[in-house]
């Protein structure tokens, strides 16, 4: 029998609320799916828009070897050396020369060498490079070292996230979607071995509205006053995927998506 690697994949962390309840969760939840590495997606766990350095650092402590990002990364300038300096910690890959930070990352996992790739959309999203044309560049570089990629897609739209599933189907371990903060129902493997699910959701509060006050978002769509999210109070859920993949080939055997309600 091949031998096989697991990967739990969290979306994203939303507010401080949803950062506890990783460092309260996590440790359980990767024993209970028997995971071999955790990765996760930080870009909102500051407040719901951004990252800290010290945010961060609690998303290491709890067990994460690689934290991936989104459009929000840059909200927090005190976290833009962290994102040079630290090469576990990821910005999508896909935007422009001289933006600071890295898009991808390679990381040991039983003896296997594991490389993570970020990546953005550009529907209804900020202006970046092209990701397919991003995405095939890195994904050919990565396997010449190694058959075992995972890729992050922060994208808004569902038909682009599907397009980047079909896209890399066959050249990469799982691509799974992050940035909607609501997981989807369609963890599947795809015809050629990729391991595929639109949304993760979100490790932040359940009754909410995306993690977010539902009175405030409420108010906004009745009124179309500006007024800016505040992380909701309510408690907090873990959700995500776990897939596990052939060590040898980079093929995935298997996905489900993962939701837990948060310790503390």
């Amino acid at each position: 029998m091949s031998r096989t690697i697991t990967i739990l994949f969290l979306g994203d962390v939303i507010g401080q609320s949803g950062a506890r309840a990783v460092f309260a969760t996590l440790k359980g939840l990767s024993k209970e799916v028997r995971a071999d590495a955790v990765f996760i997606n930080g870009e909102n766990a500051a407040e719901g828009f951004g990252l800290t350095p010290e945010t961060a650092a609690l998303l290491f402590e709890s067990g994460a070897a690689v934290i991936t990002s989104g459009n929000h990364i840059w909200q927090r300038k005190e976290l833009l050396p962290l994102l040079d300096s630290e090469p576990r910690l990821l910005r999508p890959a896909n935007y422009p020369g001289g933006a600071p930070g890295h898009g991808t990352c390679t990381v040991e996992v039983r003896g296997s060498q594991v490389c993570v790739i970020n990546l953005q959309g550009r529907r209804r999203m900020p202006d970046t490079d092209c990701p397919f044309r991003k995405g095939r560049e890195l994904v050919r570089a990565a396997r010449k070292e190694t058959p075992l990629i995972v890729v992050d897609f922060h994208a808004e739209a569902t038909d682009e996230k599907e397009a980047m599933g079909v896209f890399l189907d066959g050249e990469v371990s799982a691509v799974v979607g992050t940035h909607t903060h609501v997981m989807t129902n369609d963890a599947r493997i795809l015809p050629k071995g990729t391991a595929y699910i639109t949304d993760l959701g979100s490790c932040g509060p359940s009754e909410s509205v995306i993690g977010f006050s539902p009175e405030i978002s409420i108010r906004r769509a009745l009124t179309q006053l500006p007024l800016r999210n505040e992380v909701s109070t309510n408690p907090s859920v873990l959700s995500g995927a776990v897939f596990t993949v052939e060590a040898e080939s980079g093929r995935a055997v298997s996905i489900s998506a993962v939701q837990r309600a948060a310790a503390v």
